[in-house]
């Protein structure tokens, strides 16, 4: 077979322009992280605000600092914001009991927990409170740390020693419940005493 005809041609040229690729990234890798086009319209941060949204819900602060990274003019930013709080598609009330609502449902955590990672997203005090007085009016928080015992002591390997116990009480603590309550809970499954120990403010 003759390997040198024009068939043999087409299959070599993915394969070069993957390595001139290659190529020019190793001359100018500063290419592969290039910054995105900064914006200068409001139309333009008002349709890059509609995407982050469209990704997964945020808070006020989490938008502005999304935003503030495409966009340098800070007053157009704020006014970005501010039609979509009148839109109602940036709301922190709305955020916070949607967010609290999903981590204590998903992923089994207590209001300490939560209130800890709204905080870091900014979101106010006020609005951190009435999710958590929602959330307790609506959850049964003791059977959120029972199932989290529950699922610990099937991945642990042999007898229930005072290191593993210590280390389900860490965790828990650090899922953000309260520590008198992972007491009894602890104690209603395990038949253990747990000693009472300091929480450090539950870890707020």
């Amino acid at each position: 077979m003759d390997i040198s005809g024009p068939c043999s041609l087409p299959p070599l040229l993915p394969l070069l322009a993957y390595l001139l690729y290659f190529h020019h990234l190793a001359l100018y890798p500063s290419a592969m992280f290039s910054k995105p086009r900064l914006l200068e319209s409001e139309a333009q941060v008002y349709e890059a605000a509609i995407k982050i949204l469209m990704r997964r819900a945020h808070s006020v602060y989490e938008m502005k600092r999304a935003l503030a990274r495409r966009c340098e003019d800070e007053m157009l930013v704020k006014s970005v914001l501010d039609r979509l709080k009148r839109e109602n598609l940036l709301d922190d009330a709305r955020y916070a009991k949607q967010f609290t609502r999903l981590r204590a449902e998903s992923r089994k955590q207590g209001e300490f927990r939560i209130a800890r990672d709204l905080r870091a997203r900014g979101v106010p005090d006020r609005h951190i409170e009435a999710a958590a007085k929602e959330m307790a009016s609506t959850t049964d928080v003791a059977a959120l740390i029972r199932q989290r015992i529950e699922r610990k002591l099937r991945l642990f390997r042999g007898e229930l020693d005072d290191r593993k116990l210590a280390s389900l009480y860490r965790s828990l603590v650090g899922a953000g419940f309260p520590s008198d309550l992972i007491r009894k809970e602890l104690h209603r499954i395990t038949r253990e005493e747990i000693p009472e120990a300091e929480s450090q403010d539950e870890l707020s």
